[in-house]
């Protein structure tokens, strides 16, 4: 009787969710959508692209952000630490003035955030809600002042690393990828930055860092970290994603971690099967030692959608962060524009209602699926400036 009553139990589960999924795109428009990481300003904004309309390149523009239901976007802010050794401040600041110059030009459609306050009150007008992430920490050069005055001018998180160690902390990539560095960590210049970020309210991303960065940070901060745009190792052992331990002191902190859509962190057969499909292509002609970038980019649309990863990868990924953290503690940072490969069906910010409906047939309520798609990083923007 019991298992019967179990079994009825879990169709009518199947039935609602079904149901869910045929409504998915109510249900996603219902929600607040919120993606914790996108590098358009890099890839479009500050190459004088005007995504106040559809281009034809890149992932992202406003009218897509608006058919994909997207309301608050983080806009990163990224400059290569090889290019600008020195000025990286400066580069910062101009990208920031590219994004606000953007969004003069369609005020109409989108408003820069400062606040969680902002973030409800734009809401309310319907426009567009842009957030700003510094990813890196070179881009503050070193100094507190430089840091206290990208987060005046609207930085919620700071990226502390990119795949470049910096003289303060060390980087996923240097720690424990290809280039080994017996350097690693915070150091006290390192400490002295997490406790001002701390009082000022701006997020900690540990997106790139590195392992033992990563634990020097939780064993300082007073605020619930970020990790913005990451998977899970376990499904994917690359050292861009968390591992079991390092998922369980982020939900010890109470921090949060945003899904990357980057088909080389979801899916470990991703580089093989892009190596093979670009070698089918061009043959001993092709040149196999490119980048993967460079390798996708060269092959026609049909084959770039074969290499892509299923779309089930990023939704495993969802599933083993879930369970290893909690529903409280997954969010979406999708790097659009900053990746050259995303899962079959989300290939640009236009089909993230397509998640959505993803989720709901995967079995998660829309309670769930709210926390997934925004309320949990809107949360812990919250908790760090209270």
């Amino acid at each position: 009787m019991i298992k019967g009553l179990l079994l009825l139990g879990l169709a009518m589960t199947t039935l609602s969710n079904v149901g869910y999924s045929q409504d998915y795109k109510q249900i996603h428009q219902d929600l607040v959508v919120v993606d914790g990481h996108n590098d358009v300003i890099y890839e479009s904004i500050f190459q004088g692209k005007d995504i106040g309309q559809r281009i034809s390149t890149g992932a992202t523009d406003l009218p897509r952000l608006r058919e994909g239901g997207v309301d608050v976007q983080v806009f990163a802010v990224w400059s290569d630490d090889a290019k600008w050794k020195s000025g990286a401040f400066k580069h910062a600041n101009d990208q920031i003035d590219a994004l606000e110059k953007m969004i003069a030009a369609n005020a109409d459609k989108i408003s820069l955030a400062k606040s969680s306050g902002d973030i409800d009150a734009i809401l309310k007008t319907g426009k567009i809600v842009a957030l700003i992430g510094v990813e890196g920490g070179n881009m503050i050069e070193g100094s507190v002042d430089h840091l206290v005055r990208l987060h005046e001018r609207g930085a919620k998180y700071l990226t502390l690393t990119w795949n470049y160690n910096l003289p303060w902390a060390s980087c996923a990539a240097m720690e424990s990828g290809d280039m080994r560095s017996k350097d690693k960590g915070l150091t006290a210049q390192g400490r002295a930055i997490i406790r001002k970020m701390n009082e000022l309210g701006m997020m900690i991303d540990l997106s790139h860092g590195g392992e033992q960065t990563f634990y020097d940070v939780l064993s300082i901060t007073t605020k619930p970290i970020l990790v913005s745009h990451s998977n899970a190792y376990g499904l994917c052992p690359h050292f861009r994603n968390l591992k079991d331990e390092q998922l369980e002191a982020l939900k010890k902190n109470g921090g949060v971690v945003g899904v990357n859509f980057y088909s080389g962190f979801l899916d470990p057969a991703y580089e093989t099967r892009l190596k093979g499909l670009y070698a089918s292509k061009f043959g001993d002609t092709g040149d196999t030692k490119l980048s993967t970038w460079a390798m996708y980019e060269k092959l026609p649309k049909e084959l770039q959608r074969q290499a892509d990863a299923p779309l089930s990868k990023l939704l495993d990924h969802i599933d083993y962060l879930v369970k290893k953290v909690g529903i409280d503690h997954v969010a979406v940072g999708s790097d659009f524009d900053g990746i050259e490969s995303s899962p079959q069906g989300l290939e640009d910010v236009s089909k993230f209602p397509l998640l959505t409906k993803a989720l709901l047939e995967r079995g998660y309520t829309k309670t769930d699926v709210a926390k997934i798609m925004g309320q949990n990083f809107l949360r812990i923007l919250k908790e760090n400036e209270g």
